[in-house]
C-alpha cells in the first residue's frame, strides 16, 4: 500500500463530481456499450481518477495503447460499485485488509452488513473482473482488472502494457 497514493485518492474523493465532459466524450468513445453502462456506476471520484490512469497509459504506450488497454486504465476499479462505501467506509476497509490482510475479505463477503461490504470492497479486482467478462470485455481488460493488485510475477499482460498500467494506476 503506498501511502501517499492513499491520500492523493482520499483527498480527492472529497470532491464532488465526476470527469469533465471532454473527457466523458472521450471515455465514451473508447469503451463499448455496456462498458459504458459499467463505467457510469462509479462514483464521480473513481470516474475522474480512472482517466487520469487512462490518459497517463496513453502518453506512456502511444500506439501501443489500445482500446482493450484503455478500457483496462478506465475500469480496472468498476468492483468496488459493489461494496456501496462511501470515502470514509473505503478507508476503513483500506485499513482493515492491510491490517488482517486480503485474504478475509472472502470470509467477510458471508457475513452482514457493513462487514460483507468491506469484504466485497476488497474483492475489487475479481468482481469487477467477472463483471467485464459478463459485459463482453476484452480478454486482455478483464485480465488486468483481476490483476492490477497482485505481484508482478503474477501478471499475464505483456510486461511493458502491465507496467505502464501500474505505473500510471500509483497503486
Amino acid at each position: 500500500m503506498r501511502i501517499g497514493h492513499l491520500t492523493k485518492r482520499f483527498f480527492g474523493s472529497l470532491r464532488p463530481g465526476g470527469p469533465s465532459q471532454e473527457n466523458e466524450d472521450w471515455v465514451a468513445s473508447v469503451l463499448g456499450d455496456d462498458e459504458l453502462k459499467l463505467w457510469r456506476r462509479m462514483s464521480g471520484a473513481d470516474r475522474r481518477h480512472a482517466v487520469g490512469v487512462a490518459r497517463d497509459v496513453e502518453r506512456r504506450l502511444d500506439n501501443e495503447a489500445t482500446r482493450p488497454v484503455l478500457a483496462a486504465a478506465l475500469l480496472h476499479d468498476v468492483g468496488k460499485v459493489t461494496a456501496r462505501l462511501g470515502t470514509y467506509g473505503r478507508v476503513i476497509a483500506t485499513l482493515a485488509g492491510s491490517a488482517a490482510g486480503r485474504d478475509m475479505a472472502a470470509a467477510w463477503t458471508e457475513g452482514k452488513g457493513f462487514t460483507r461490504r468491506v469484504g466485497l470492497y476488497l474483492q475489487h479486482p475479481k468482481l469487477g473482473a467477472d463483471m467485464l467478462a459478463l459485459a463482453g470485455s476484452d480478454p486482455l481488460t478483464v485480465a488486468w482488472t483481476r490483476e492490477h493488485h497482485l505481484p508482478e510475477d503474477e501478471w499475464t499482460l505483456p510486461a511493458p502494457i502491465a507496467t505502464a498500467l501500474k505505473a500510471a494506476d500509483d497503486d
